[in-house]
């Protein structure tokens, strides 16, 4: 191995992860030659396409595949290690045997955050999660090297697996945790740590399981038990529930909002002379204990400025001016399916499709509301909302009736609501599935319409995104 190859290697070595941790932290047994047990991996994953020399490879089975079947295939690929929850025979590298890998991978995953000296930033809320987090990564990486979960890597595998992806380049982690029922974020934030810990709101979620707001605080509220010694609470102080956390740990929580006088807590950071730009964005003054500053923020709806202000609460937290917050906001982006704007020759996509509660479905429709030209909602069905979530479609459907929507086009068995709750306010194109509507939007659509795309994750409404960009062309 030459010399560079060498000291890449010993640059992407994950600090603490020899072999012989490995087995302690998972509580396995080692099966291999006792050289391999001083060795450091540097990089673990559960996908064996993933696999580079000197990986730690976790199988998982999942519904269709099983990926001990892979084993043989990361060892040729210079994996350095496996979990294995079977014995394997004639084993071309050394294994360390677990009751799960699953279960293995988190305690892992804890014993990895123990080892390093980066601050965690850990997010949670009901809505919103995914653009905080995106906000404040933007914010922070104007003064640190930044690491933050990418997709929808918030859960019980996908955590984990952003955790092994820490280095000791990387200062600060902004991890986002998502939860959808009791008991949940006691595991994740066991291996988050957060140092910080940001809930952007207790919304109508995962009511199925969590039962009413009240259980859905209950379940975010996990997290504070997990925390690092003296670590920082940062909460919405314009939600009612989140407002009546004002000590945790024995600290006090730092609250954020809208304005110093409205909501339900004392904000030490809030926004006034808040401006609606449309799609290009909010404009905001925003106060903080270090004084005022401007806040250009380049995502369209108000929802973003509460980002910004989470955001803004983070960075002064570590250490950052208001003049690199100032920076850090105006250069936040948006990701795909999250109120990401997509200019076509014709017309204007909203493309917020990844995921959909009554909150964010609100939110999105004033985001329609304050463009130009034609305004169209195509909205799908809403997941996981318990008992009421006829009633809760209804409220949607009069939300797009108030807003004034010019046209409704909606999908699924639910949404059905959404087509009697707007009446005849604009109009409505209501179909059973997405598959029978897509040829009726697509051949509805003109020059110069601003169309909306939202629905939750299982109706699998980015193809309707790609439908419209496909008639673009």
């Amino acid at each position: 191995m030459d010399g560079h190859r060498i000291q890449d290697r010993e640059k992407n070595c994950m600090p603490g992860m020899t072999v012989e941790n490995i087995v302690k932290a998972c509580e396995g047994t080692y099966h291999g030659a006792e050289e391999n047990l001083h060795e450091v991996i540097t990089g673990a994953v559960t996908d064996s396409r993933q696999v580079e020399p000197g990986f730690l490879f976790i199988p998982i089975k999942g519904a269709r595949v099983d990926g001990h079947d892979f084993i043989p295939d990361v060892f040729e690929k210079g994996a350095l290690v496996v979990l294995s929850e079977k014995e394997l025979t004639n084993s071309k590298g050394p294994y360390i045997r677990v009751k799960s890998s699953v279960e293995a991978m988190k305690k892992l995953a804890a014993f990895y955050r123990e080892q390093l000296s980066v601050k965690v930033v850990g997010i949670t809320g009901s809505v919103g999660k995914t653009s905080t987090k995106e906000m404040i990564a933007s914010v922070l990486a104007q003064k640190y090297q930044v690491l933050k979960t990418e997709g929808n890597f918030n859960n019980e595998i996908g955590l984990p697996l952003t955790i092994f992806k820490i280095r000791e380049q990387h200062q600060i982690a902004v991890l986002e945790m998502g939860i959808s029922d009791f008991g949940e974020m006691h595991r994740l934030a066991a291996m988050a740590q957060p140092d910080i810990s940001v809930i952007t709101n207790i919304g109508l979620c995962h009511l199925e399981n969590l039962g009413t707001r009240d259980g859905i605080l209950q379940a975010k509220t996990e997290v504070f038990e997990h925390m690092r010694p003296d670590g920082t609470v940062i909460l919405n102080g314009d939600d009612d529930r989140l407002a009546t956390k004002t000590v945790v740990n024995g600290k006090p929580v730092i609250f954020y909002g809208m304005d110093s006088t409205s909501g339900f807590a004392e904000k030490s950071i809030y926004a006034a002379d808040v401006k609606n730009c449309g799609l290009e964005g909010m404009f905001a003054q925003i106060h903080t204990p270090q004084g005022s500053f401007a806040a250009q923020i380049p995502i369209a709806g108000e929802h973003n400025v509460y980002n910004a202000l989470a955001a803004t609460a983070v960075g002064l937290q570590l250490g950052l001016t208001t003049a690199e917050i100032a920076q850090g906001i105006a250069a936040a982006q948006t990701i795909r399916g999250r109120t990401n704007l997509i200019h076509t020759k014709g017309f204007t996509i909203i493309d917020d499709c990844y995921n959909a509660n009554p909150v964010s479905m609100k939110a999105s429709i004033d985001v329609l509301a304050h463009t130009e030209g034609r305004r169209i909602a195509v909205l799908g069905d809403m997941g996981e909302l318990g008992t009421d979530e006829r009633i809760l479609h209804r409220e949607v459907g009069a939300a797009v009736a108030e807003a004034g929507i010019d046209v409704l086009f909606c999908a699924g068995v639910l949404a059905e609501e959404y087509a009697l709750a707007a009446g005849e306010a604009c109009d409505v194109h209501y179909f059973k599935t997405c598959g029978e509507m897509l040829p009726e939007l697509t051949a509805f659509v003109r020059e110069k319409d601003t169309i909306l795309v939202k629905a939750s994750h299982f109706m699998e409404f980015p193809k309707v995104v790609d439908a419209l960009k496909t008639l673009a062309k």
